[in-house]
């Protein structure tokens, strides 16, 4: 199983906000996901990011592969580095 650390979209229309998710890469974007990390609000001003750090530091020991929004998020927050 692939596991990928990516954005499952939530909010209504014309107003999302995405919740930064552990999943398996053959699910739907917005199908069922393992755990959920954070979530991430690009509506508000200025963007609103919320990590649990541990939980993602945990999943990125184990191989999850992040999507590249969600590797800038992390560079953003000082998870990862560049």
């Amino acid at each position: 199983m692939a596991v990928k650390l990516r954005l499952t979209r939530m909010g209504k229309k014309k107003s999302p906000f995405y919740r930064i998710v552990a999943t398996d890469s053959r699910k739907a974007r917005d199908g069922q996901y393992i755990e959920k990390i954070g979530y991430y609000n690009p509506v508000a001003e200025p963007a609103e990011i919320k990590i649990d750090e541990e939980i993602a530091k945990k999943w990125l020991a184990v191989g999850a592969q992040p999507t590249d929004t969600v590797r800038s998020l992390f560079i953003k927050q000082g998870i990862i580095e560049k």
